[in-house]
């Protein structure tokens, strides 16, 4: 027994003595975590500059976008073929895709031999074997008479334009066709296919093995956004988002990034951790100087960086009596399959032993247990440095997210992980040490990089089919020229229909008359009230205007909610609550005792007789109070006031909210005559001269025209440009058949009419996987403030998946980019048709001037106009492009319901102190 054990302790010594040895003598070779965090950070700078369209240039590791925008989301159909190159054996695949909820597939696949003549020989003769090949796999699956699609899978670095193209940058592992590099190998394998009559394949995709290997996986996980792999070469691919991209144009979405890993270093940016063995073996290979880290990493090359290290040992006397036999000084001798077998530990060393005897090495028990530490130290180093960049990858994606925590899965394949019985467990391990935050799922691709290609194929297919469909829903609001014209020519009628006596009664745009006859002249002055009542707030303002040199409007306000029972309750109620609010600002302000002027703004259409007497026609944007259509609106705040009698004002004017924004851009340039609302609602007025105002006596000077062009269309004239999303809207709004024109440029309906969409594409399948959620049934659940945000430059689809999740709806970044779309195609029509609008009206103004070219300015205000991120610039194009006679300058209004409303009251009583003079 203690013969046993003393034996056992002497193995034990004597291995521990072998491993010390060999850790010494490559010691370079082993890898601390502090280093692989710098290679980490290393790989990290390489990536950003393959990213930069100045720095790609210089790059080693070249970020090659791929063309593959999205991932499979389950939905995919249909049968595929793929091809697939860059093994030690040729492939082709038949695939047969099922939409049967299961998300199943059928692989049928052939493999070829590569013969060394084919792979090192010229590029015809390589793209007519990959021909005759495929002609091969479809005779003998009976496929000849069908026009299939065919995925091609090309593992070798390619620069490509689309996804259907790709030029050959430099061969990898040990192809060395002639006359393919800087060519389009998709464009070859056409030709040589073409040669073969009998068959009719359409090449739809070109595929990385990499991509191909994220792609198969991704089919079977979504959460699959990065391919790794790890044989015979070695490469990565992810999903980077867009805007980073800027060898692509377009920041919308992701696209896969085939890294081509396989160069890091051929700067010298890892010289300091290569190793004399390292340098002997790239000097021995097909491309010295070139794919560095694939030599450090790869299958191909870990036996041959064995072999080496075991002939120098051996050649110092460290290894086999210092006997230096064939085996050791035949390159390529010693193989992958080799270390791979030493390092199962589980049968001890006698793997080992037959191994190197039939090497005829003839090895002590000393030289089995130094020989399988090395070839442990120089897999291990391989799996420490890909983990290394694979940690890179992931921390990449982690912050692209913004996530302080990401989940995500890495798909794989290749021989040296499969095969290699500890090299997948290192792997993982050194991964997860280096990205703590990152919960890393690997997945083993079973079916490779063929159905990769297919499905690659599948999902520009099913792409294809919902870009068609998603035009198609879209392509009624995309207006021509031609189009926008009729608009201008329509409205420019129905401005005319308005001002004229026999046909202002069936008039749609109103043109009513807003008796302000003047504009600001610098001469007002005193302290007036307004009111501003125009949407879901009321505000109460006190303002104080100075003339002369110190010319001034000094302002204060409060603003009160109005709760929607009191916009949809009794008349009386809606005034009740309106003075209460003037009340509470008066005893806040302590005017309370003073009867000053005050102007009221009420944006909404009203027939005035004179400028304190305001005849409401229709109300607008969500009010249904009671009681008060045909009613004037000064007499209801008049009796309101006499109810609560606790004070008395001087109503002086009743003033549209459009024409207060006039009044507040003319006091500063006395230039601006048309004011602009392009907000909750849409509306213009402008200055109108006398004598073409039928409906109003006298033809001297000018008046303000409240043109109230909401109800534009109400007879029909633009139903040839409405959709059905506009009908919906229309019939669920609470005045359906009126201010159709409102319903398709204002702020209040974008929204909806977005839901409405996002509702029919939804059904249709190409939206949130089908499933309508309870928040997107909801009527006004989208905001026009979310287009605004959803819209702007500088918003990441990140960020746009946060927003819908804010509304509840759980998008993908295909969702995103979709409803992203939808939003900049209405807000794009609205800004058009408001364009279209505002063009017939300043053609109109240059005609009454009788001039060859207008100087105008339009006072503007409203939301929709100030932040919408594209609305503003679409809208002054448009009446540049249809108004092209006139100059227009747009000048923002900084209060113009409220500042307005008291200028046209001290205008109103500085002409009043006139006439009685």
């Amino acid at each position: 027994m203690f013969a046993v054990h003393l034996l056992a302790f002497h193995f034990t010594k004597l291995k521990e003595d072998q491993i010390k040895k060999v850790d010494r003598y490559l010691y370079h070779m082993r890898l601390s975590d502090d280093v692989l965090l710098d290679v980490m950070a290393r790989f990290q700078a390489e990536m950003v500059k393959g990213l930069g369209r100045d720095t790609n240039p210089t790059a080693t590791v070249k970020m090659l976008p791929s063309f593959v925008r999205s991932l499979p989301d389950g939905s995919e159909k249909g049968e595929f073929l793929a091809v697939d190159l860059g093994g030690s054996q040729f492939r082709a695949h038949q695939v047969k895709v099922f939409d049967d909820g299961k998300q199943s597939s059928q692989l049928e696949s052939k493999f070829y031999p590569t013969p060394k003549e084919v792979i090192q020989g010229n590029g015809a003769e390589l793209f007519d074997y990959i021909a005759d090949c495929l002609l091969d796999f479809m005779e003998t699956r009976n496929l000849k008479n069908k026009k299939l699609p065919l995925g091609f899978t090309f593992s070798f670095p390619c620069k490509q334009t689309k996804l259907e193209e790709g030029v050959l940058l430099g061969w990898t592992k040990y192809f060395k066709v002639r006359g393919v590099q800087d060519t389009d190998v998709v464009n070859s394998l056409r030709k040589a296919l073409q040669k073969h009559k009998d068959i009719d394949v359409d090449v739809l995709a070109l595929v990385n093995d990499t991509v191909g290997t994220m792609m198969t996986c991704g089919y079977d996980d979504q959460r699959c956004e990065v391919g790794l792999i790890i044989g015979t070469g070695t490469n990565a691919c992810y999903m980077e988002e867009m805007r980073h991209i800027d060898l692509v144009e377009g920041d919308e979405g992701r696209m896969c990034i085939n890294t081509e890993w396989g160069a890091f270093g051929d700067d010298g940016a890892l010289d300091d951790l290569r190793t004399e063995f390292d340098r002997e073996l790239d000097l021995g290979s097909l491309n010295p100087g070139k794919q560095l880290f694939e030599k450090m990493i790869s299958s191909l090359y870990l036996g041959e960086l064995v072999r080496l290290i075991l002939l120098k040992m051996t050649k110092e006397g460290l290894l086999f009596n210092g006997k230096v036999s064939t085996a050791l000084l035949t390159k390529g001798k010693i193989e992958m399959k080799h270390v791979s077998a030493m390092e199962k530990y589980k049968e001890g060393l006698s793997n080992t032993k037959e191994i190197l005897t039939e090497l005829n090495l003839f090895p002590s028990e000393e030289d089995c247990i130094a020989v399988q530490h090395v070839c442990t130290i120089v897999s291990f180093r391989s799996a420490n440095l890909c983990a290394a960049a694979l940690a890179a990858i992931l921390t990449r994606l982690r912050e692209n997210k913004k996530l302080l925590r990401m989940r995500t899965t890495v798909g794989i394949d290749g021989g040296l992980y499969k095969t290699h019985p500890q090299y997948a467990k290192r792997l993982h391990k050194v991964v997860r040490r280096l990205v703590p935050n990152c919960d890393v799922r690997f997945l083993l691709s079973l079916s490779g990089s063929g159905k990769g290609a297919a499905m690659v194929t599948a999902v520009a297919y099913r792409l294809a089919a919902q870009r068609k469909r998603i035009d198609a829903a879209l392509a009624p609001f995309l207006l021509s020229l031609e189009t926008l014209r009729e608009v201008k020519n329509k409205m420019r009628t129905e401005l005319e229909y308005g001002l004229k006596r026999e046909t202002q009664a069936r008039a749609t745009v109103k043109m009513l008359p807003t008796y302000v006859c003047g504009t600001p002249d610098g001469t007002e002055k005193g302290k007036f009230l307004a009111l501003d009542l125009g949407g879901t707030n009321f505000r109460v303002l006190l303002v104080k205007i100075r003339s002369g040199r110190r010319r001034s409007v000094q302002m204060y306000n409060k603003i009160f909610a109005i709760p929607l029972e009191i916009m949809q309750g009794t008349g009386e109620e809606l005034f009740d609550h309106i003075v209460q609010c003037i009340a509470d600002f008066l005893e806040y302000m302590g005017i309370k005792g003073a009867r000053l002027p005050l102007g009221f703004t009420f944006s909404f259409p009203c027939r005035q007789a004179s400028i304190d007497k305001g005849t409401l026609v229709g109300w607008t944007k969500g009010f249904k109070a009671t009681d008060c259509e045909g009613e004037d609106v000064v007499d209801m705040l008049r009796e309101a006031i006499r109810r609560r009698n606790e004070f008395d004002l001087d109503i002086v004017a009743v003033v549209n909210d459009t024409v207060g924004t006039m009044m507040t851009c003319g006091y500063e340039d006395p230039n601006c005559e048309i004011g602009l609302i392009a907000g909750t609602g849409s509306n213009v007025c402008y200055m109108e001269d006398m004598k073409n105002i039928e409906i109003v006596e006298g033809n001297e000077g000018k008046m303000c025209i409240n043109t109230e062009w909401g109800g534009f269309g109400d007879n029909g004239c633009i139903d040839n440009i409405r959709t059905t999303y506009d009908n919906k809207v229309d019939e669920g709004s609470l005045n359906p058949g009126k201010q159709r024109y409102e319903k398709m440029t204002s702020g209040m309906y974008l929204g909806e009419i977005v839901r409405q969409i996002l509702i029919d594409l939804t059904k249709q399948g190409l939206l949130f996987r089908g499933q309508i959620s309870e928040s997107l049934r909801k009527r006004g659940i989208f905001e026009t403030k979310f287009l605004s945000q959803i819209e702007s430059d500088r918003l990441a689809l990140l960020q746009v998946r946060r927003i819908l999740q804010q509304l509840g709806l759980d998008s993908t970044c295909e969702d995103s980019i979709i409803v992203k779309e939808v939003c900049g195609a209405v807000s794009k029509r609205a800004a058009q048709l408001c364009g279209a609008g505002l063009a017939a009206v300043v053609e109109k103004k240059r005609e009454n001037q009788g001039v060859e070219h207008l100087q105008i300015t339009v006072g503007v205000d409203g939301t929709l106009y100030k932040l919408h991120p594209h609305f503003s610039r679409i809208l002054r194009e448009t009446v540049k492009e249809l108004a092209p006679r006139c100059d227009v300058t747009f000048m923002l209004s900084e209060d113009g319901s409220g500042k307005g409303a008291a200028l046209i009251t001290a205008v109103a009583k500085r002409l009043h102190n006139v006439g009685q003079k």
